[in-house]
């Protein structure tokens, strides 16, 4: 009991830590790209930048850590006792001390998924490597779902490295054998990287980024190719039913794209935690 107690207490912690990769990772991928094209420009046309009389570089410190956390209307700076994860919302009632504004209930909503979802993995996994670095793909998943959602981007600098660590962990077999896995990992983008072709080809149209080829990709690396198709089964079929629902309730514009990284995400979760009994049912049905 106690470790499923540290785990919910630390995952909420995450949750937190969560909220700020997920508001500030995208904010940093502009400012690089933004200070690149300053660079390049002042290197090879520099009498462009004289001509603007500015330049793009951003030379304020901005990170995962600096600067502090802050109310977005009156810049009240969040301390530490409004930054405990959910109490802290509940205590304020969802405003900020100072001006009143309203905090957005995602900030709570992920933290509570971050704990619940880890809580689930620790009880698949018990005390083990396995446990840690499953939670470690869990909060990526959560990362990406939202950064998707409110960019319609899934950054590199957050799938590669989890791409990477999953063929790695297969060395020592901890989820699948090392052949599953870079089997998973190609299959994944490359069965995606197809139907963005041949679909392209057909409708002069983009459906999908790349970056959900390489989610996809990083999913097979952890899970293996065996599961693969569950995966884009579970997550097309979920991905349709959220996109017509929206459409109805005009939550989202009819023909504007709709991110396909939360549903790849999130069946690659329930895959990750339940991917053999998956198979097995399937299986059986077949037989």
């Amino acid at each position: 009991m106690l470790f499923y107690s540290t785990v919910v207490i630390f995952s909420l912690l995450i949750g937190s830590f969560l909220n700020v990769v997920i508001h500030r990772t995208p904010i940093m991928l502009k400012r690089d790209a933004k200070n690149d094209c300053a660079e390049f420009l002042s290197e090879h046309y520099p009498e462009s930048l004289n001509k603007a009389g500015t330049s793009t570089d951003e030379t304020e410190k901005y990170n995962l850590i600096v600067p502090r956390s802050a109310c977005p209307k009156c810049g009240h700076m969040i301390t530490a006792l409004e930054n405990i994860p959910i109490i802290s919302y509940l205590f304020l009632r969802g405003k900020c001390r100072e001006c009143g504004t309203p905090i957005s209930i995602r900030y709570p909503f992920v933290e509570a998924l971050s704990a619940i979802l880890v809580l689930v993995v620790a009880m698949k996994f018990g005390v083990s490597y396995e446990m840690l670095f499953g939670a470690l793909f869990t909060w990526t998943l959560i990362s990406l779902t939202f950064i998707d959602i409110d960019t319609q981007y899934l950054p590199d600098q957050l799938t590669l490295p989890i791409l990477w660590l999953g063929i790695l962990l297969s060395l020592d077999n901890m989820y699948v054998d090392t052949q599953s896995s870079i089997i998973g990992a190609v299959a994944g983008y490359m069965v995606l990287w197809t139907v963005y072709q041949v679909f392209k080809l057909v409708t002069k149209k983009e459906g999908m980024g790349f970056g959900d080829f390489k989610l996809l990709a990083m999913i097979g690396a952890w899970c293996g190719w065996q599961v693969l198709p569950a995966v884009i089964i579970i997550s097309s079929v979920i991905g349709s039913i959220a996109g017509i629902l929206m459409i109805i309730t005009k939550y989202h514009e009819k023909g504007k794209p709709i991110p396909f990284g939360p549903y790849l995400a999130g069946a690659g979760w329930i895959v990750f935690i339940w991917g053999q009994e998956i198979n097995s049912f399937y299986l059986n049905l077949m037989a």
